[in-house]
């Protein structure tokens, strides 16, 4: 089992933040993020961990030094969306964790018995312009993903799981899709929405405090009060 970090991205809804500084490196509670998920990783028992980087990428230069993972830099970053640093990285695919950069890992929800592909979502209460959102059947399994508007509903969280066999089919598809005119309009998740009845994907819902999406510093000023209140509460 693997891991596979996508961290090429700019991130300039977080400047000044990111204007020397990898959106992904970016400390919540004094932590960068990517390297909080690369620490979880580990303790779950993950030391396979390759890290797609972009954007400043001799700023992860210290995690390679530091933890041992795989760097491998996508020269692209700011011309495609993030379908094409998965490109990159497809044969790395098969039975491996995929974690989107700007996620902080509160708690560790990283399972090396995991057995079957599964998307991590969560409940957003708070309205939302575009969102991943599932159709499952009653067993949890994903009949459909859709990209879209709504309110107090589960959507996906950034971290995903993919088996031997599903990841090596998407990874088939990633290459399809790269190979056609137009990929240039789309995200990695849209390869899986278009091909989703060739995979055997289930849905797996967290706690609200479990991990965060950091896109903005709205963002991160609303998680870093979270988990400060979530603090004071422990040590009462």
């Amino acid at each position: 089992m693997r891991a596979i970090i996508l961290a090429a991205g700019m991130g300039t809804r977080l400047r000044p933040l990111t204007d020397n500084l990898p959106k992904g490196l970016v400390p919540v509670n004094g932590m960068p993020m990517v390297e909080k998920q690369v620490i979880f990783l580990k303790e779950a028992g993950i030391d396979e961990i390759i890290i797609v980087t972009g954007y400043i990428n001799e700023k992860f230069d210290y995690l390679e030094e530091k933890y041992g993972v795989k760097l491998i830099f996508n020269e692209k970053y700011d011309i495609y969306n993030n379908i094409y640093t998965m490109y990159l990285v497809r044969e790395y695919l098969s039975d491996a964790y995929v974690l989107e950069g700007d996620i902080f890992m509160n708690n560790n929800v990283i399972d090396k018995n995991i057995k079957r592909s599964t998307y991590f979502g969560g409940r957003e209460k708070n309205a939302f312009t575009k969102e991943w959102m599932f159709k499952t059947n009653a067993e949890g399994r994903i009949l459909n993903m859709e990209m879209e508007p709504g309110e107090n509903e589960v959507i996906f969280r950034g971290i995903s799981y993919w088996t031997e066999k599903d990841g090596s089919f998407i990874a088939d598809k990633l290459k399809e899709a790269v190979n056609t005119a137009g990929f240039d309009n789309l995200y990695w998740d849209d390869v899986v929405k278009e091909n989703i009845d060739g995979v055997d994907l289930y849905l797996e819902v967290l706690n609200d405090i479990d991990l965060f999406e950091i896109d903005s510093m709205n963002d991160l000023n609303n998680v870093e009060a979270i988990l400060q209140v979530a603090a004071e509460k422990a040590k009462r």
